[in-house]
């Protein structure tokens, strides 16, 4: 449990507008992060409990299709990316000077790494019948317009997962094995229902990539939806003339998204490069086949404060949220009871945060933090309610609370 009393970091009055989204400005009033620079935060311990909750729903998804967790380095030499041809091609590469003339990357993304890294096991078909592996690992993106909040990041928290198979039909079941995972991540977050499957552009690797958007006012992406078979399109792929890839309709809507995951068929591109092969039944050689899936944890959060907050504050699922169950305490008598209660709640694997703050700190501030920090429950033990034989129990989203009996 964490008591306010000894928690050194308090919330502000009055939330400062800084940019276009006010997701922003509540998550700097509740002092949930600070940024150092454009495109660039420092979580504070509310908001990084958030963080290892996300990760969490994200971890359990990918354990269930046999992805194993692994941490690859954040930097990388410059020979790896010159054998891929993007050292000089892709624009938001950070590029480092060392020693010895020597130049490094700090990686946006971790196909150079881990495609050699993986072909140290594969020698046979037997070595791809469950190959797959992910990490959570922070992306460097060498952006020239780096905005705040929810958009343009230099430094940002990535879920990537990259798979090895024989062929294209393997690929194409593990991709919709993962395709299945990340339906059940966002609807876990509570924004499944408004989170769209889009098509977009396969750059060099394949036909289509595969987006999946989240409806949002303040989003960066304007998304095309058949307005037939409700199939959606990233506007990169939608060039004069509107027609559905799935149904080839000409009608659509426009709705404003903001991407909060892709995946991509890679094929033999990364795996060519490296000299990536496995000798097949036939003892044949064969290039591998490759899948990636990202998830952006850090803008995943962002979206979901956006997406749920309300005129109070925050709104954060119960599963993620940096406590289930805010008590406040009137009294300091009323202490022990409230500490009490709850460990008795936190036997059930649930969190608790305690305002015991004293001094100059009156109910009403109390209340009103309960309600900014998102939490989904709040608790009142107060002479009244000890007069009515327990504790007020109230939901974030609810308008009257009850009495529960001790």
């Amino acid at each position: 449990m964490l008591q306010l009393s000894r928690f050194p970091i308090k919330t502000s009055k009055d939330a400062q507008k800084v940019s276009d989204n006010r997701s922003t400005s509540l998550l700097l009033q509740a002092w949930f992060i600070r940024q150092e620079m454009a495109g660039a935060y420092n979580y504070l311990p509310l908001w990084l409990i958030v963080l290892k909750n996300i990760e969490n729903v994200v971890r359990e998804e990918m354990n269930s299709v046999w992805a194993q967790e692994i941490l690859m380095t954040s930097l990388w030499n410059k020979e790896s990316w010159l054998k891929t041809w993007r050292w000089d091609t892709v624009d938001v590469l950070f590029k480092l000077p060392a020693s010895g003339n020597k130049e490094y990357a700090l990686n946006p993304t971790h196909e150079e790494v881990v495609t050699p890294l993986i072909g140290e096991f594969i020698q046979s078909y037997k070595d791809l019948d469950s190959m797959s592996v992910y990490q959570f690992q922070t992306k460097f993106r060498n952006e020239a317009r780096a905005k705040s909040g929810l958009l343009r990041w230099r430094e940002f928290l990535m879920k990537d997962l990259y798979s090895f198979h024989k062929n294209l039909d393997d690929l194409d079941v593990y991709f919709e094995e993962v395709r299945q995972a990340y339906v059940r991540v966002f609807n876990r977050l509570w924004i499944g229902q408004d989170t769209l499957y889009a098509f977009a552009s396969g750059w060099a690797f394949s036909k289509y990539s595969y987006e999946f958007q989240t409806k949002l006012e303040i989003g960066e992406d304007n998304i095309y939806v058949c307005s037939d078979c409700g199939q959606a399109h990233n506007d990169e792929i939608v060039e004069w003339v509107f027609s559905c890839v799935n149904c080839k309709s000409a009608k659509y809507e426009i709705v404003k998204t903001s991407e909060v995951g892709n995946i991509f068929k890679l094929g033999t591109k990364f795996s060519s490069s490296f000299g990536l092969n496995y000798l097949d039944e036939k003892n044949s050689t064969n290039e591998v086949v490759m899948g990636c899936y990202g998830i952006w944890i850090s803008r995943l959060m962002w979206v979901i404060a956006e997406y749920m907050m309300d005129e109070k504050g925050l709104v954060w699922p119960e599963s993620i949220a940096p406590a289930s169950h805010y008590i406040i305490v009137i009294w300091e008598d009323n202490l022990e009871k409230a500490i009490t209660l709850a460990k008795e709640i936190e036997t059930k694997w649930w969190n608790v945060i305690i305002d015991d703050r004293t001094g100059k700190v009156w109910f009403g501030q109390k209340a009103n933090d309960a309600d900014l920090l998102g939490i989904p429950n709040r608790i009142i033990i107060s002479p009244k309610t000890l007069e009515q034989g327990g504790y007020e129990l109230k939901g974030r989203k609810e308008n009257e609370g009850k009495i529960i009996k001790i």
